[in-house]
């Protein structure tokens, strides 16, 4: 990792650059189709490292009136202010993920995953468990591609994802996304987990 580290300032810098290869200027294809079959609009839905957020976005232009996003920068929350005025500020969490304390009925997983250094995926998949309610879903996508050693985006495959997940979550999905974007096709797995 040469010391890398992904904290605040990392990730500002990186918007404020534009420097933003994982930002697809919409909410993900897989993504949109699985809200498109949600009929509960209360769901209280979480979008970790949520970024520019399209997701949040779209489900709160469909309705769904209690997501949040948390994001270590608060660089994308502000553009999300500004896209949608109507957002409720107090949902937008300018914090470190594994400082929330709250639980949630579905979580939205899109380049949070592969954000962050490799090391921390145990923690990732513990706070995952720690905060999703007794019956909720983490749903989402997963790079199923090696990717970088050395900076974000890190890459993984479904046999290490199956190992760091399966102890504490069950898989109810978990296969190549049908429905991605061209310049990610074949390479993302599609998720969906339930605690066990």
């Amino acid at each position: 990792m040469n010391n890398l580290k992904l904290d605040e300032s990392f990730w500002s810098k990186k918007y404020t650059a534009g420097d933003m290869g994982w930002d697809i200027g919409y909410v993900s294809i897989p993504l949109k189709e699985y809200i498109d079959q949600l009929t509960n609009k209360e769901l209280k839905i979480l979008i970790p490292g949520g970024g520019n957020s399209y997701e949040a976005e779209y489900l709160f232009n469909r309705g769904f009136t209690n997501v949040s996003v948390v994001d270590i920068s608060s660089i994308p929350l502000e553009n999300l202010l500004k896209r949608i005025p109507s957002f409720p500020k107090e949902n937008l969490l300018h914090r470190d993920f594994y400082d929330l304390e709250e639980t949630y009925d579905l979580i939205l997983e899109q380049t949070f995953f592969c954000a962050q250094d490799p090391k921390f995926r145990k923690d990732y998949a513990s706070k995952m468990h720690e905060i999703l309610k007794p019956n909720g879903k983490l749903v989402g996508l997963l790079f199923n591609i090696p990717l970088n050693n050395d900076k974000p985006p890190f890459g993984g495959n479904e046999q290490e994802y199956r190992s760091l997940f399966e102890e504490s979550f069950i898989i109810e999905k978990m296969e190549t996304a049908y429905n991605s974007i061209p310049s990610r096709a074949g390479n993302e797995l599609f998720i969906i987990m339930g605690l066990r």
